[in-house]
């Protein structure tokens, strides 16, 4: 027998699901057996092996042995002229397994092979080779120098940064995600150290395989794709230390004396190090909005207090007198903030009625405490209320810019609405369709065919080769493969193709309820929970009118300066009437298709593909933009169309960039 395959399970039913089918289909011409170890699963997994896939060889342990004991179990009953330990949240190519097996006949010498491992959006991961943690290499690591010099041959010996990752090369340290090993080397050197339950036994074996005079290396030849951390599921610190402390049990096995405490010193600075960068950044995650909070309100006061002397009592320094700013104002900002802060004001995620609340409680305090005060000490009621006006408006405008930057929109409590694109023909696209369907949630579904050609059905945007514009197009924020229609390695080409787009990717295995995700597992219950936010809610329709005001007050505003800039400026002025009276709006649908089927909207001088310049627009797509904007309004797609389309103002109300 050419090849056996050890999969160690723990919890991950839909991981393993795929990766079997990726595993079977990868070695359809190999003579080989596959066996799955599952440590006291609870979520099914056994029973999903036994059903799904019979020829597995399944070994179900009746308590969580640790991952060394458990791939042992297996090697122990093993066949093949080769082993390979895999992960269950992996996914082979089709021709990976065929190529690893031919590169170990082809290299006798070979001990071990690892292969190119991408994370779940397309991208390198750099523990598909690395170096011997020497008490030197680890301290580099430990304390972050191999990230400030990754390609460093001196500080990054850890992950061989130096090394070009798309070349073969000889390495000390096979990642147990991804391990062929030579049954006859296994055979030699011994099994895993059942001492690592978890971590540090693949560069334990992958050391003894060198000193045992076999050569490990890393082929980028072939590829596989690993779900990095979902098989664990770990926490923070846990992983420290567990990780940490294999690392010392490798240590005293093969390190001097001498070098084994060096590394354990290290290791232990390495713990408190990263427990005290986790307290540090906590403080600061938590103290940083009280603290611009206070410079903003105290800068406000500061101005406050001088405009107000100066335009009210005519004299500044007399009646507010130092103690006034040093030691009253930081008081009355100790107590909103305190307010805001016992209100919830400083939960995630921002709360406009907390913050409310909290200035309102603390003011009404102030105010109290200020009518027991000494004459003297009783400066202005006014500038108090003032203060609390501009203090809500100060973390009103911050909380605002810093809700746009991170969440993209303005309602953070709202689940991320999905714009899902599926790559896939036929049946098995159908069935992913529907079970996105079923699930009453989709924002925007729409399909990329495999084909040469775009089919006629509907849904279809596109081909596979067109996939980057369909994603641009339709800001396209997750795609989902069909692993029925695709082979593993064309999802892989196109994962590391489009690595540098904003999307998440997602694989769809054959015949399963479930989809696989690059940082969770989704069910098709809980997948895509989005509301549809249509442009025929009542609030959204005030809401565009009242930007549509808002627009139209500002340009008018700075008129002389917009009849500069804009190209049709009598037509500037003509939309800006039509636009107070309501006679039409800023955005409107496209004027093609049948928009009487959509929600009624008042004409628009721009449209949802003025978002995209410069590109021609085929009118199917222009129609699918229009139903996409009234299936998924929002005020940030309207002011990102005007600031897009801005000197586009004055246009005719007929005039379409198509």
């Amino acid at each position: 027998m050419q090849l056996s395959i050890v999969i160690v399970n723990y919890n991950v039913r839909y991981f393993l699901e795929q990766c079997l089918h990726s595993v079977y289909r990868s070695g359809k011409d190999l003579d080989m057996e596959v066996f799955v170890v599952d440590n006291q699963s609870v979520d099914g997994s056994t029973e999903m092996v036994r059903e799904k896939f019979p020829r597995v060889r399944l070994i179900a342990n009746d308590k969580n042995v640790g991952f060394s004991k458990a791939n042992n179990q297996a090697i122990r009953k093993a066949k093949g002229k080769y082993v390979l330990l895999l992960n269950p949240d992996t996914v082979v190519e089709d021709d990976t397994l065929p190529k690893v097996v031919s590169f170990m006949e082809a290299h006798p010498d070979a001990g071990g092979l690892g292969v190119k491992m991408l994370d779940g959006q397309g991208r390198f991961l750099p523990e598909s080779k690395r170096g011997l943690p020497t008490p030197g290499v680890a301290f580099c690591k430990i304390f972050g120098l191999s990230a400030l010099f990754p390609k460093s041959k001196t500080f990054n010996r850890y992950h061989l940064g130096y090394l070009d990752h798309d070349e073969t090369h000889q390495v000390d340290v096979l990642s147990g995600a991804f391990m062929l090993m030579r049954k006859e080397a296994l055979d030699k050197t011994g099994l895993l150290d059942e001492k690592f339950f978890m971590y540090g036994e693949d560069i334990d074996i992958s050391h003894r395989l060198v000193k045992a005079g076999y050569n490990n290396y890393y082929y980028p030849g072939a590829r596989i794709i690993h779900y990095k951390g979902e098989s664990t599921k770990k926490s923070s610190v846990n992983y420290v230390l567990v990780f940490y402390n294999a690392m010392i049990i490798f240590a005293r096995k093969h390190f001097s004396e001498k070098n084994a405490r060096i590394f354990s010193v290290l290791i232990h600075m390495a713990v408190y190090f990263r427990a005290f960068l986790a307290i540090l950044a906590r403080f600061f995650r938590r103290a940083s909005w009280p603290v611009v909070d206070a410079g903003l309100i105290f800068g406000g006061f500061y101005y406050l207090t001088h405009a107000w002397g100066h335009q009210v009592f005519a004299v500044e320094s007399a009646y507010y007198p130092p103690i006034y700013m040093q030691f009253i104002v930081p008081a009355y900002i100790l107590f909103w903030l305190s307010a805001v802060y016992f209100s919830g004001g400083y939960d995630p995620p921002p709360s406009l009625y907390r913050i409310v609340r909290g200035i309102g409680w603390g003011t009404i305090a102030i105010l109290v405490i200020y009518a027991l005060l000494p004459t003297h000490l009783r400066f202005s009621r006014a500038l108090i209320l003032l203060g609390s006006v501009w203090a809500l408006f100060s973390m009103f405008i911050t909380r605002t810019i810093h809700t746009l930057i991170r969440y993209k929109t303005l309602h953070p409590g709202q689940t991320q609405k999905k714009r899902v694109l599926i790559a896939g023909d036929g049946q098995e696209a159908s069935r992913i369709v529907h079970m996105l369907r079923q699930s009453g949630n989709i924002s925007f579904l729409g399909l990329v065919s495999l084909k040469k050609e775009k089919p006629e059905e509907e849904g279809y945007l596109g081909t596979i080769r067109q996939v980057n514009e369909v994603i641009d197009i339709y800001h396209i924020n997750e795609v989902i493969f069909c692993a029925g229609n695709m082979p593993s390695q064309t999802i892989i080409d196109y994962m590391s193709g489009l690595k540098d787009k904003q999307v998440q990717f997602k694989i769809a295995p054959p015949e399963s309820l479930y989809i696989i995700g690059s940082n969770s597992i989704d069910t098709f219950g809980d997948l895509f929970t989005i509301p549809v936010n249509a442009i025929n809610l009542p609030a959204n329709r005030r809401t565009k009118r009242l930007l549509d005001l808002s627009l139209a007050m500002l340009l008018l505003v700075t008129l002389p300066v917009q009849l500069l800039l804009q190209k049709n400026r009598w037509g500037f002025i003509k939309n800006l009437t039509r636009v107070f009276f309501a006679h039409m709006s800023w955005v409107g649908y496209h004027p093609v298709g049948e928009t009487e089927k959509l929600p009624p909207l008042r004409k628009g001088i721009l449209h949802p593909g003025d978002a995209i310049p410069g590109k021609k627009l085929w009118e199917d797509t222009l129609q699918n933009l229009n139903n996409l904007y009234a299936k998924d309004y929002k005020v940030e797609n309207d002011l990102n169309i005007c600031v897009k389309a801005y000197r586009d103002l004055g246009r005719q109300p007929q005039e379409s960039p198509s």
